[in-house]
């Protein structure tokens, strides 16, 4: 019998993929592990219909989050900003200017909208190319593993 996919993810990346599932449910594009510069990378991008770029980090225990000082930088490459976390989480100790999912592998909730920061226009540009090939690439990647080769 065949290990399930879930069996071989970390808990990070179980509740990313519950957070993708829910916000594609809400017409977002998703990409986890997106790097919006060098040195920095997001646990998921997302991409709504109205061109709206969303991140969210995931945490899944305490010491991953108190361990997590750079996720400041990271706002600057939003509009809305959260995080994510399982039900079991203290959730006292996210900051509560930020938004909020509970989420496990299979789906998620937001329970705090994050305040909008709109991007510039000219980041949100740049953002949305490099997100559409980052995308592109990874499906290619799925189905020609060699491609990297010929790139």
């Amino acid at each position: 019998m065949p290990v399930s996919a879930t069996h071989s993810l970390q808990p990070g990346q179980l509740l990313a993929r519950g957070v993708s599932r829910h916000l594609a449910s809400h017409g977002f594009a998703c990409v986890e592990e997106f790097v919006p510069e060098r040195g920095k990378r997001v646990d998921v991008m997302g991409l709504g219909p109205k061109g709206e770029l969303w991140v969210v980090e995931c945490k899944s225990s305490r010491a991953d989050f108190q361990s997590d000082n750079k996720w400041h930088g990271y706002l600057k490459w939003c509009d809305r900003y959260f995080w994510a976390v399982d039900e079991h989480f203290p959730t006292e100790l996210l900051p509560d200017t930020t938004g909020l999912i509970i989420a496990d592998a299979y789906g998620a909730e937001i329970v705090r909208m994050s305040p909008e920061d709109k991007l510039a226009a000219a980041r949100r540009k740049v953002l949305t190319q490099k997100f559409g090939r980052v995308a592109a690439q990874r499906l290619t990647h799925m189905r020609d593993p060699d491609f990297r080769r010929f790139a």
